[in-house]
Formats: C-alpha cells, structure tokens, sequence
C-alpha cells in the first residue's frame, strides 16, 4: 500500500492506493489546513500522483469530476451506493431517497445514508452531494458545516 498527504483548504487529504487503484481518498480528522504551498517532493507512485493532480484541479474549479481507477472495500449495498454517488453531477445533488429508488429499494434510505457515512473515497466518490428529503443538510461523516462548504464551493 502507497500513502500521501496532502494539503488542501479543507484540510489534510490523506491518498491510500493498493494494487493500482484508489482505496481512501480521506480527510485526517483533527488536523487543520495548511495553506502554505506544499514543498516539490515526488509521489509514491504514478496513481497517487495522478490522484493529487486531479484533486488540486478540483480545488481550483478546474475539474468537476474524477478520471482514476478505484477500488473501494465494502459490502456489495455499499458498492452499489457509491457507485450511484458517481452519477451525481458537479454542483448537483440527490436525496437518500432518490438513491434508494434508483438501487431499486425505494424504502433504503436510511441504508443509502449509512452507506454515504462509510464512503472510503471522500470528494472522489461525492457524497457530500446526497442530501435529505427537501435538501436538508442530514449527516456527513465530517460534519454538514463541511458538507456545506463543499456544495458551496461546488456552486462557486
């Protein structure tokens, strides 16, 4: 397994791959951003690499979606979960619901939410974009003041 951290406005982004392919894409809790320019240092690998590039386009409004092999771990619900996430478009969002219905289990959402609260790829797979019934801003596993911000930055 590769790891690199960097460093972004909402905080540091810890980058894990195994095998050739993206298994977390994380924000390390507790840690506040460093704005700073991060230092000319090589990546462990290609991916990881790639990966950062792909993110700093993101945080430079220069990217509205990700092009990187993954491999999330997780049940076979959750996989289909995230695999929905992906479907989101840039700037839009869905309810709990609305994912539900699509995986054919209209009465889910609570398990659509659950599996949103465990995503491993975080900003790759966008679950910041699932949202509650009427676009009530309902659980993030890094808080709605950060869900937030990232449908705001989104809309930018």
């Amino acid at each position: 397994m590769h790891i690199l951290r960097i460093n972004s406005m909402f905080g540091t982004v810890e980058l894990a791959e195994e095998n050739d392919a993206l298994i977390r894409v994380s924000l390390r809790s507790g840690e506040s951003p460093e704005l700073d320019a991060i230092p000319c240092r090589k990546a462990p690998s290609p991916l990881l690499e790639e990966a950062e590039q792909q993110l700093n386009e993101y945080f430079c409004h220069l990217r509205t979606e990700f092009d990187l092999p993954l491999a999330p771990q997780g049940t076979p619900f959750q996989k289909a979960v995230w695999a929905q996430l992906e479907q989101i478009p840039y700037g839009e969002t869905r309810t709990y619901g609305q994912i539900a219905a699509a995986l054919g289990k209209p009465h889910a959402a609570r398990a659509v939410g659950a599996a949103c609260r465990s995503n491993p790829l975080w900003l790759i797979l966008p679950c910041h974009r699932v949202v509650g019934a009427h676009g009530a801003l309902t659980g993030y596993a890094y808080g709605t003041d950060m869900k937030q911000a990232l449908l705001e930055w989104e809309q930018e």
